[in-house]
């Protein structure tokens, strides 16, 4: 037996947030999130995780000793402008469109729909 889901990295991000089911269906159309396991207790989500790309992003509902927390997530993704356009699609507010900087990437912020900004990037130059 190994110490940890076979496929999973050894470091998760966990979001807390007002609503655990609403975040899931928003990271399955936004960023074709796969639910990979859901815990629920008295109808709210206890704990969470979702697939996205080849991480593992952790979740739950916030309660009174863990209350909501905003976060902040960089994703790289194949295409930016095409991922950001579906993030968009799917309730995401823009912070900042794509666009190329001084390192090798292409990179644009959305907001999801509960408070947790996301940084899409594709690396565009070889750096």
């Amino acid at each position: 037996m190994t110490y940890k889901p076979q496929s999973y990295n050894d470091l998760s991000p966990y979001l807390i947030v007002d609503d655990a089911r609403g975040l899931i269906t928003f990271l399955k159309a936004a960023l074709d999130g796969k639910e990979l396991r859901v815990f629920e207790h008295e109808g709210r989500v206890v704990h969470a995780e979702m697939m996205i790309g080849d991480s593992v992003l952790m979740l739950s509902d916030a309660n009174p000793q863990y209350p909501a927390i905003k976060s902040v997530l960089h994703l790289y993704v194949p295409d930016v402008d095409a991922s950001f356009q579906k993030a968009l699609g799917a309730g995401a507010s823009q912070v900042q469109a794509p666009e190329k900087g001084n390192d090798p990437d292409k990179r644009g912020t959305f907001s999801d729909p509960f408070g947790n900004l996301w940084s899409l990037g594709t690396q565009v130059d070889a750096g």
